[in-house]
């Protein structure tokens, strides 16, 4: 009777206590986590850096991949498997290009009004353009235009960067890379630039806080053709 050898099972090392925590919390989270939120569960003296960079290593190669966004971290389908699992979602309602470029301005030119936005855009607003943006959870109202009638200013909000997979309004593209897409003619006029975006929280000095409850007259349709129906 043959006997064939007895292979000895290899054991996985321990994974460290810290490591198997912040891993849980990744995964029990709906949004993304900042690193103050995941520091403060995290055993005393836990070196979150380091944590953060193994599990990320650790799940490279796997179906799900540690993404940072937002600044915040959190796990997403890795991007090669995100068409299989695209078709069990119900399809997204498409922006109109209204509310592409509505977007663009907004990200690139932020702070930005209704009436600045439509000046760059060179078209009046739709007013449902923005509603679609705000309900998306992309922009928000972030103040008052110090200015005649003090319109509400616009920015991105976290949504947007977490939905695009952006870390930070700063990775949005420069003009030469919009070259390189084709997004933008590549023989634009000398002297074109793209704004560095900037989204942070704090208000310009042209800007006042939004009142409790503030009802956006910005969005009050105006008496003028418009481009676009959404």
């Amino acid at each position: 009777m043959n006997m064939q050898p007895v292979r000895e099972r290899t054991e996985e090392p321990r994974r460290a206590p810290a490591l198997r925590l912040l891993e849980a919390m990744l995964f029990a989270a709906g949004e993304p986590l900042d690193e103050a939120t995941l520091l403060a569960r995290l055993p005393e003296g836990a070196d979150l850096p380091a944590l953060l960079a193994e599990l990320a290593t650790e799940y490279a190669p796997r179906g799900v991949n540690l993404t940072r966004v937002a600044g915040k971290w959190m796990f997403r389908t890795a991007p090669d498997l995100g068409f299989l699992l695209a078709r069990d979602k119900p399809e997204p309602r498409k922006l109109s290009r209204a509310a592409l470029e509505t977007l663009a301005i907004i990200a690139y030119h932020q702070p930005a009004t209704r009436a600045e936005i439509e000046e760059i855009r060179g078209v009046a607003a739709n007013k449902g353009t923005l509603d679609v943006l705000l309900e998306a959870g992309w922009i928000r109202m972030r103040g008052r235009r110090r200015s005649p009638g003090r319109p509400v200013t616009y920015g991105t909000a976290e949504g947007f960067l977490v939905h695009f997979g952006l870390d930070s309004i700063q990775d949005l593209p420069g003009i030469e890379e919009l070259k390189g897409t084709g997004l933008i003619d590549a023989r634009v006029p000398a002297g074109l630039t793209v704004p560095i975006p900037n989204d942070d929280v704090t208000l310009q000095d042209d800007e006042d806080p939004l009142e409790p409850d503030v009802i956006d007259l910005g969005l009050v349709p105006r008496a003028v053709p418009e481009d676009d129906e959404d």
